[in-house]
């Protein structure tokens, strides 16, 4: 097991880490974690067992594997404190949406880079990811990158340029099913159920639908066909989504997400 150690010790680092911890791929021992605020480093030890530090030397020094994981305007100055400390054992990830490779290799060269997008849902070992190399990264680096996004869900390899996308569409996809399960949960007590019932039949019923796609491998519209019965209330419900144009919404939540993260970079 690589030591593993995350420069930025808020959300997602953390959601990673316990993750991590979770799926056995690394123990509480081998994870460190630096960051400026002493609140986001105690939660960061509360949650994960791990190590901290004020110091992101400290970090570099302990762990093979550094992730970046601060805001992407900080990641130049983080890079440029590091950057004389950066040994041939160091593979550094960056989860920092919109900072592209090569600028993350002009800010500490020669480095085996690898730009990965995940989401918060790696605390629940359900993350969607992709990942994608640098110029200096080897096919074990990925092999590296692939064994721990994808041991707290799926990760994908793909090509730099469609990162922008990742990061509209699972970066922050969590988000829109969220707000989708609470608007069920809502038409749910609307029709009469209980709060506690509704939103739990709402959470469980996209998750069921989630597995449904990913495990048929059938196109989700097929699969949305064979609910709607002809004449039925699922097909009543439908025609409702479409007329307030559901569909139409989320693409362009997905578009205009991965602009911003295009702008970032």
């Amino acid at each position: 097991m690589s030591t593993i150690g995350f420069l930025g010790a808020g959300r997602m680092a953390t959601a990673l880490a316990k993750g991590f911890v979770s799926a056995g791929r690394c123990v509480p021992g081998g994870l460190y974690a630096s960051d400026v605020s002493k609140g986001a480093r105690d939660q960061f030890a509360r949650d994960t067992g791990g190590q901290v530090s004020a110091s992101n030397a400290d970090i570099v020094a302990a762990a093979e594997v550094l992730v970046v994981a601060v805001k992407p305007d900080q990641v130049a100055e983080v890079l440029g404190g590091i950057r004389g400390q950066l040994e041939k054992r160091h593979l550094l990830i960056s989860i920092a949406a919109g900072v592209n490779l090569a600028r993350l290799e002009e800010c500490a060269p020669g480095a085996r880079w690898v730009r990965v997008m995940p989401n918060t849902p790696a605390l629940v070992g359900a993350s969607a990811s992709a990942y994608a190399l640098g110029t200096e990264a080897t096919r074990a680096d990925a092999a590296v990158v692939q064994e721990m996004f994808g041991s707290v869900g799926l990760a994908l390899e793909v090509k730099e340029k469609l990162l922008d996308a990742v990061t509209g569409l699972s970066g922050s996809g969590p988000a829109y099913g969220f707000m989708m399960i609470e608007a069920m949960a809502d038409g749910g007590v609307a029709a009469g159920l209980p709060r506690d019932v509704a939103q739990r039949l709402a959470a469980q019923t996209l998750l069921g639908a989630a597995k449904m796609v990913l495990e048929t491998g059938q196109h989700p519209g097929a699969l949305k066909d064979a609910v709607c019965s002809p004449g039925g209330t699922t097909i009543e419900a439908v025609h409702e989504l479409e007329k307030a144009g559901l569909r139409a919404a989320l693409i362009g939540a997905v578009r205009v997400a991965a602009e911003k993260a295009r702008r970032l970079a």
